[in-house]
């Protein structure tokens, strides 16, 4: 599993999403701001803009006048107007002297005789009073409107540009969670040899990538368990096999005795010890049926760990000196190797029998038997090797003797190989190895 950095996490990558997609949009509403302005300068003082807003505020304010009959000196009512537009100042002149300021707006100031002033940059525009025609000069903030209209529409522009980046972030996301959603639906309808995409260092990644080995488990233990279906077929194949042997034998000699076809007691007692040899037969090849099962379904806890001298010792005193009881010559090269092992005793007395026994059905008593130490990578124990007979009694033909000791040590995490080649046999096993 990978090791993910902080820096790789989901919570960061917003963050950092955040931040740029912020400073991206910063940058583009002062560019924006900057040409707008420009763009609004060269705009309104290069054209009528301004004359024509002029233009319709005066005719607006015409069209009140004449509808509430207003003359040139109800200053309330002509600053209530003037208030409700918001963005201007108005000056009125009858006669050419001023009468209202929009600024002075509670002033009378036609009692200060303020002349009306001849400046280039206004403009004068007639409107008719109920007391009589009079000149208004109009003063619109309308650049100001502009340049508020702009700015407005310059944040949306960063705020959607804004949103859109940050969108488009989460998308790839949200995609890649898409993805695997679908990736789960079809390891869900049993497609276990699709391998789940695993993209980029963060928690989705992780996800993905534990998604993935969960998927590898789950396809290694169905293959596990098909080969094991498999096997237990085989095995119940060949033992049927085997039974029927010596059980057609058994039924046979009965039916001899049943009906008394024998010569003489010697004779009988002749087919007696075969009908009892036959059983025997019969009953070590269901005893090694049974030891068989009783390994696949049994749990076995590993003991502390040993060294290969404390576990092993002992045991193989007994294995040499039960071999050379039984005629064979033991040649003992073994070194016990500093460090541990953990294993089950139990399994390992099951294991020494099972091997010890084939030793003694099927390796020729004329040829050594030879018993060495074995080291692979992080792994030790020990080799068997001897040469088996050309016409062996093939009692265990099915192999299941080994096949026992091969499960037993795989539940020691361990590993059993059988190998042949003419007339010599070896048998291996390794338990993992913890050195010093």
């Amino acid at each position: 599993m990978r090791i993910m950095s902080k820096r790789d996490s989901v919570y960061v990558q917003l963050l950092k999403l955040l931040s740029v997609s912020a400073v991206v949009s910063v940058i583009v509403f002062f560019a924006l701001n900057y040409a707008g302005a420009e763009a609004l300068s060269l705009y309104y003082y290069n054209s009528d803009y301004e004359e024509k807003r002029d233009e319709k505020y005066v005719e607006k304010f015409q069209q009140y006048v004449s509808e509430h009959s207003i003359a040139s000196k109800d200053t309330e009512k002509i600053n209530n107007w003037v208030r409700k537009q918001k963005m201007l100042s108005m000056s009125i002149y009858k006669d050419g002297i001023q009468v209202f300021d929009s600024a002075y707006p509670n002033q009378e100031l036609w009692e200060e005789d303020v002349a009306i002033a001849d400046y280039e940059w206004k403009v004068y525009y007639s409107v008719a009073f109920a007391d009589g025609e009079a000149i208004i000069s109009i003063v619109g903030v309308y650049a100001y409107q502009l340049y508020n209209y702009a700015q407005i529409a310059e944040l949306f522009i960063s705020f959607v540009l804004f949103l859109a980046l940050v969108l488009v972030g989460i998308r790839r996301k949200i995609e890649y969670i898409l993805l695997l959603k679908d990736e789960i639906e079809l390891l869900e309808g049993g497609s276990l040899d699709y391998k789940i995409t695993v993209k980029g260092k963060d928690e989705l990644a992780a996800l993905a990538e534990g998604l993935d080995n969960m998927r590898l488990s789950i396809r290694g233990l169905i293959e596990s368990e098909a080969q094991m279906a498999q096997h237990n077929q085989r095995i119940v194949t060949e033992m049927s096999h085997d039974l029927r042997t010596p059980v057609t034998s058994m039924m046979l000699y009965t039916e001899i005795l049943k009906k008394g076809n024998y010569k003489n007691e010697a004779q009988l007692r002749e087919y007696l010890e075969k009908i009892d040899k036959k059983a025997r037969r019969m009953k070590q090849l269901t005893d090694h049926l049974f030891e068989y099962s009783l390994i696949v379904q049994e749990e076995n806890q590993l003991e502390e760990p040993e060294t290969f001298a404390e576990l092993f010792y002992d045991l193989f005193s007994e294995i040499c000196s039960y071999l050379e009881q039984k005629g064979f010559h033991v040649i003992f090269q073994v070194t016990w190797m500093d460090g541990n092992i953990r294993a089950s005793s139990n399994y390992v007395i099951r294991v020494m029998d099972n091997i010890t026994s084939n030793i003694v059905k099927y390796a020729d008593v004329v040829s050594p038997v030879i018993i060495s130490s074995v080291k692979e990578g992080g792994m030790a124990g020990f080799l068997f090797e001897n040469k088996v007979l050309r016409e062996p009694d093939k009692t265990d033909s099915s192999g299941i003797g080994m096949q026992s000791v091969k499960n037993m040590m795989e539940k020691m995490n361990g590993t059993c190989t059988v190998k042949q080649e003419g007339q010599q046999f070896r048998v291996k096993i390794l338990f993992p190895f913890y050195g010093v």
